[in-house]
């Protein structure tokens, strides 16, 4: 054994010495910090020559058509006296200005388009003029970039984030037990968590990488070792009898909605069997019939079990318990009562029935499930699984040591898929050398393709996503293999799959025709659900809603099973949108969404049974219309304790009209909490706030969008009133509209639809490319919004322009450092 254990050190200290490299190449910039916003990059000067005639054209429509504008509007805080921050407006006496400083101009569309000067206390422009100023820059600046070279921008080499770092790995190897979960969190940059500019690399990474490699090789060659039972317990969140006295919730039929139901997700490691035992704590009328407890799993009722109470009444300590055939992965608990008693005992203030009833809806139950104890696996099932020998061997393995035309044959597959491009023959020398240095030494061909795989894990070529930069110069096309992986990453944050490796391999996906058709593909595929959850969890912020701190005893309906409820309607509606090619502007206003009985009860919609979620159309009175009126985005919008008009109207800006205000300046007073609807309303509290002069541009942009939403509470039910106030829930934007409650400030979001447009063209990009935007981009962004809606804003419009854009096809090289 001792000269395998030799080459396993050498194994070991090659792939230290690799990730020393990778380490190295990833910290030779400067990690950033996790930001917010794009910084200011000056967009390029365009160089040309134009006929003299067509330069006299263009300075005659800015005297016609800027200068008044300006004049009327701009010169009283940026004139060459006043300079408010720094700008003089009168400076600019021609076109050639506007190109100069392009960056400047780029604020001031910017500003323009949304709202923000002139400042909310001056006159409102003409919007006949308004709309010919903007719409002069924007024509402008597109003019001049086609003038130019297309500006692509650069993204630094980035590792895989943890998401991408999982499905990676199940897709080449077929194994699921999502091993970066054990790694240090990514941070955010821009929004979302594959910023290359943040997901930098540390030495506790590097071992926790070393030590993921050995398991995930070792799982896809034998499988999944066999594991001794062991014991998880779950605790529900559950309300005191004392406080539940007062709940007139209605539950469905199913038990599933009950306060004291046990809603919980669980990663099972291995397939086999599971113990799941229900432990209850409460009481029950002496004499009365059995507790009737359901057990669900993945929303199916699989077990029913009663239990008698003690003769006491006391239920303490009593158990249901069954046993579970269970594969491996993730699975939904649940535990409820399908019938309860209606009423409180009486030592807590209620009646004492003689007799179970099904379920009316007065009130809780007065026992329930204080834990769930999940303990196994036992009959574990062993061996590779079908999924990873189908990856390892393309579903035949070999039966004893393959010869070295298979040998080097899986090797070379193996790598080709893990390193998403074509590898070279040395490559596959050394990967063959580990191998058959393990069967020199005595181990069998399995041990040797265990330590090549290792390798394969640790190298750079698979941890990170490397591209190659061009020469000095233009920007060049990046290669078929890399804009596999581009897209790939992009709408499954996985790796490319062996069609459109294929594809890449062939020549074939850099043709514009084999593109389209691959993203179309893309999208049907089960795994863009990918795009739903970290696209679009990030992007609408919902994935915030399993880490969203509430103070439950105020909101007695929002359970477990709420919260996840909420989280799914939000993710079917978005993938509805995405599988079926609908209109992005469904996002704004959409008449219909994705429900089960619990969520279509919680918006007072009724006709819905059972856990299933499925497209329902939103009645008027249930006030709901788009994403806004979600519970989840409302909820996510909220603090802990109340309703943050303030954050849910900075949410509309940022995430709707790609608006966002500047962060809040130092030392802001706090809200008087005690006195929000007792003494004051919400709103009285915030024009009190606003009376700052620091604080009343951004909160006159802010305030009224959150107001519009106010009928809604810390977690998206609807109220008429807040304490002892009635909702006001009218608002003025700056421009002068005015709306009264959720439905009119949809109205006006939807009227604003080429600002929706360009707001998600510019997160998709974003999160395509891994970077952040510049002002060097916004043409991009714009063009993009165009085609989408000279395409019926459909969803695959969207997606095409992304992928059709010179920033996802081309790569420039580095800028050299300082």
């Amino acid at each position: 054994m001792l000269p395998r254990c030799k080459n396993l050190v050498l194994a070991a200290a090659a792939a230290i010495t690799v990730l020393t490299l990778a380490l190295a190449a990833c910290n030779s910039q400067p990690a950033a910090k996790p930001v917010a916003a794009a910084p200011v990059v000056p967009v390029p000067t365009v160089v040309h020559t134009e006929p003299s005639a067509e330069v006299t054209a263009r300075n005659a429509e800015f005297a016609k058509i800027i200068q008044p504008f300006l004049d009327q509007n701009c010169f009283d805080c940026h004139d060459a006296q006043t300079k408010t921050a720094n700008l003089n407006l009168e400076a600019y006496t021609d076109v050639s200005g506007v190109a100069k400083d392009r960056t400047r101009w780029e604020l001031v569309l910017s500003k323009l388009r949304h709202g923000d000067m002139p400042p909310s206390t001056e006159p409102r422009p003409d919007p006949a003029q308004l709309q010919a100023v903007t719409h002069w820059l924007a024509t402008e600046f597109d003019r001049e970039d086609k003038l130019a070279p297309p500006y692509v921008g650069h993204v630094a080499p980035r590792r895989l984030n943890r998401t991408e770092y999982n499905n990676t790995v199940r897709d080449l190897l077929g194994v699921d037990f999502q091993p970066a979960d054990d790694f240090p969190p990514d941070d955010s940059g821009y929004g979302f968590d594959n910023n290359g500019d943040v997901l930098s690399m540390s030495p506790m990474l590097m071992e926790k990488y070393l030590k993921a490699a050995e398991k995930i090789a070792r799982t896809a060659v034998y499988g999944v070792e066999a594991l001794k039972p062991t014991s998880y317990t779950h605790q529900p969140w559950y309300i005191d009898f004392d406080t539940t006295k007062e709940v007139k919730t209605d539950y469905d039929e199913t038990g599933l909605s009950m306060p004291y139901a046990l809603h919980v997700t669980q990663r099972f490691p291995v397939e086999g069997d599971y113990d799941l035992t229900a432990i209850l704590r409460g009481f029950m009328p002496v004499g009365a019939d059995p507790a009737h407890l359901g057990f669900w799993v993945d929303g199916k009722l699989v077990h029913e079990g009663y239990v008698t109470e003690r003769y006491d009444g006391e239920m303490n300590g009593l158990s249901d318990k069954f046993r579970a055939h269970l594969t491996a992965g993730e699975h939904w608990l649940a535990i409820s009562f399908i019938k309860i008693y209606e009423g409180l005992p009486p030592a807590y203030g209620g009646p004492n029935p003689n007799q179970s009833t099904q379920r009316v809806g007065k009130s809780p139950t007065e026992h329930f499930v204080s834990n769930l104890v999940v303990t196994g696996p036992y009959n574990q099932v062993l061996g590779p699984t079908p999924e990873s020998l189908q990856k390892l061997y393309g579903g035949n393995p070999p039966q004893g040591t393959p010869d070295a035309t298979r040998t080097r044959q899986i090797v070379t597959d193996l790598a080709h898929r893990a390193y998403r491009r074509p590898v070279s023959d040395k490559e596959v020398d050394e990967l063959v050398g580990f191998v058959n240095l393990a069967e020199k030494d005595g181990d069998s061909f399995q041990e040797g393709l265990c330590i090549a795989i290792e390798r394969m894990l640790i190298s750079p070529n698979f941890l990170f996503r490397l591209e190659t930069d061009p020469p000095p110069g233009p920007a060049q096309p990046v290669d078929a293999h890399e804009l596999a992986s581009r897209l790939s990453y992009f709408l499954w944050s996985s790796m490319p799959d062996d069609e459109l490796l294929h594809s890449a391999d062939e020549g074939k996906l850099t043709q514009p025709a084999e593109l389209e058709a691959q993203v179309h593909r893309m999208i049907q595929d089960p795994k863009s659900f990918a795009l739903v959850e970290n696209f679009g969890g990030q992007w609408l912020q919902f994935r915030a809603l399993e880490s969203h701190s509430l103070e439950r005893k105020n909101f007695q309906q929002y359970t477990d099973y709420t919260r996840m409820s909420m989280q799914q309607e939000t993710e079917q509606f978005f993938d509805y949108i995405m599988r079926q090619d609908r209109s992005v502007l469904d996002f704004i206003d959409a008449k219909y969404s994705f429900l089960n009985q619990r969520m279509a009860e919680y918006y007072g919609i009724p006709g819905v049974k059972g856990t299933e979620f499925r497209k329902v159309d939103l009645p008027a009175a249930s006030h709901r219309e788009g994403v806004i009126t979600q519970a989840s985005v409302l909820t996510v919008s909220s603090y802990a304790n109340r309703t943050s008009p303030v954050i849910r109207g900075k949410w509309v800006l940022e995430n709707i009209l790609d608006a966002p205000p500047p962060p809040p300046p130092a030392n802001v007073p706090s809200l008087k909490e005690e006195e929000i609807g007792v003494s004051k309303t919400m709103r009285e509290q915030l024009e009190a706030h606003r009376a700052n002069p620091v604080c009343a541009s951004c909160h006159a942009r802010m305030d009224p969008l959150g107001f519009g939403l106010e009928n809604f509470d810390a977690v998206g039910a609807w109220r008429d009133a807040d304490g002892n106030f009635p909702i006001d829930s009218s608002g003025t934007l700056p421009d002068g509209r005015s709306f009264h409650g959720p439905n009119e400030l949809v109205s006006i979001l939807t009227v604003d639809k080429d600002a929706f447009a360009e707001c998600i063209s510019d997160k998709l990009l974003t999160y395509a490319l891994g970077r952040g935007l510049t002002p060097a981009d916004q043409s991009t962004v714009r063009r993009i919004a165009a085609q989408l809606a000279a395409n019926d804003y459909r969803f695959s419009s969207l997606v095409l322009g992304v992928v059709n854009s010179p920033q996802f096809l081309l790569r420039a090289r580095a800028e050299p450092k300082p």
